[in-house]
């Protein structure tokens, strides 16, 4: 049977927002939307929403970095794991995600890929985020902007090693996050690029004529900006400083005001545009959990006021929230909601080649579509054309 949704009132299509449109949904795609006033036509038993005042359907929000959120990890290998991860983001308003990896021992990150790859084969249906693929982050990166990432399992890049991975994980993995001024870096950047990996420079030491030839060599991305790599100077502009120069590259940023200081948020997306970033998490399991003491890449991360570290004060990923990385841009830099949303599901989408069925609004599209209110909070979420979830006392 199939299942029918229409929504009408503020919509975001590809063109703007329109006051009075639509999206009818049907057997989990969007079957037409449109900005005029004028309902369409539709079937007996199709359940009609009426947005009120203020609140607005957006293109569902795609993280492709977050390792975690309540109290599961892709690193814990099993595939009760990554459902409770793909069953809580939809409150955020995520709908797809890359299940990311950390640096660990060969074995254990070969257990984590394995798992996803049969989470995707056996277990990813609607109602749910959709896991788009995997983020290895790691274990290729540079010792010395390690992060939060645990030394004892870094290593050199390394083609053979990640021909293995990527078996293991069915060709999965979409984007691998190393350091290229590592021995070897530039040939497995190639290696990636060859085989449409998106290869991202992070945890990083790299000099700006070190990032140079790794965008020579095919680089087009950048994690986490800022974090995990050599910053700016005035005579050495560093990782960070050839990211926001380089066109070919596409940033990642927490905007928690935490990880960057709002101002710099401010500077990059002046500098990137918003056609060269991407909102992440970079999320670990503590999100939508109480503060306290968690698990990440076998490390003690201590969650409170906000903030998720390690026992020497190293920021160890974070607990944000992805509407409220959105509602944190518009605050920020003052860009449009619109502006906001397109780094969240627009650019992701592109990034990872998904954009002819994910981050817009439009016709023969997956129907992932969040409902926002005026504060940007999520007040209801479908995934595939099934509502994954709805805030407690919405009038809808």
């Amino acid at each position: 049977m199939k299942h029918r949704t229409l929504i009408q009132g503020k919509i975001m299509l590809e063109q703007g927002i329109t006051d009075e449109g639509f999206i009818y949904i049907e057997n989990g795609l969007i079957f037409a939307a449109s900005g005029i006033k004028d309902r369409p036509e539709f079937s007996e038993g199709t359940e009609v929403i009426e947005l009120e005042p203020g609140q607005v359907a957006v293109p569902g929000f795609i993280d492709v970095h977050i390792h975690g959120a309540g109290g599961a990890d892709t690193m814990d290998s099993t595939p009760e794991a990554l459902e409770t991860i793909a069953t809580v983001l939809p409150a955020e308003g995520t709908t797809s995600f890359l299940a990311t990896t950390i640096t660990q021992e060969k074995g254990l990150i070969t257990r984590a890929l394995k798992n996803a790859a049969d989470y995707q084969r056996s277990h990813n249906g609607p109602g749910k985020a959709e896991i788009l693929g995997v983020h290895l982050e790691g274990p290729f990166i540079n010792e010395i902007r390690k992060g939060a990432q645990p030394k004892d399992h870094i290593l050199l890049p390394d083609i053979e090693v990640f021909k293995e991975w990527q078996a293991a994980a069915g060709n999965t993995i979409k984007l691998v996050t190393l350091a290229p001024e590592q021995e070897h870096g530039l040939e497995l950047v190639r290696y990636l690029a060859d085989h449409g990996v998106i290869a991202s420079i992070g945890h990083s030491d790299a000099t700006y004529e070190q990032v140079s030839e790794a965008v020579n060599a095919g680089a087009t991305h950048v994690t986490h900006l800022y974090n995990g790599m050599r910053g700016m100077h005035h005579r050495e502009p560093g990782v960070a400083g050839a990211a926001l120069l380089f066109k070919e590259l596409m940033v990642e940023l927490i905007a928690d005001g935490v990880h960057v200081r709002p101002e710099m948020v401010h500077v990059s997306l002046n500098a990137k545009g918003v056609d060269g970033m991407i909102l992440i998490t970079d999320a670990m399991r503590a999100k939508c959990l109480k503060n306290g003491i968690y698990d990440l890449g076998g490390q003690e991360v201590n969650v409170a006021d906000g903030k998720a570290l390690l026992s020497d004060g190293t920021l160890a990923g974070s607990i944000l929230k992805m509407n409220d990385s959105v509602k944190n841009m518009v605050h920020f830099t003052g860009i449009s909601l619109q502006e906001a949303v397109q780094l969240a599901s627009v650019n992701p989408a592109k990034e990872l080649g998904v954009f002819d069925r994910k981050g817009s609004i439009a016709p023969e599209k997956d129907a992932d579509v969040v409902i926002l209110d005026a504060n940007h909070q999520v007040v209801m979420t479908f995934c595939r054309g099934v509502k994954s979830f709805s805030q407690r006392g919405a009038n809808l």
